[in-house]
């Protein structure tokens, strides 16, 4: 798993499989989308107004991992 941020445009994105996957996007709302793969697999999580949403700083996002190991 990874997650970006990009502050320029204040939009997060959680990646669930590495490289490129051919996708259908739906939207959840006005400020999120799931990707969806083959077999309905979850792809990755977009969020938009990610500062808002996410409650983080653009200047200096953080995220805690429970039970994860960071890389």
């Amino acid at each position: 798993m990874k997650i970006k941020y990009d502050p320029k445009v204040d939009a997060a994105y959680i990646s669930f499989k590495e490289g490129p996957v051919e996708v259908t996007t739906m939207r959840i709302t006005e400020d999120v989308s799931v990707d969806f793969g083959p077999g309905e697999d979850i792809v990755g999580i977009e969020v938009l107004d990610a500062s808002k949403h996410l409650e983080l700083s653009p200047e200096h996002p953080m995220i805690k991992l429970e039970n994860l190991v960071s890389t």
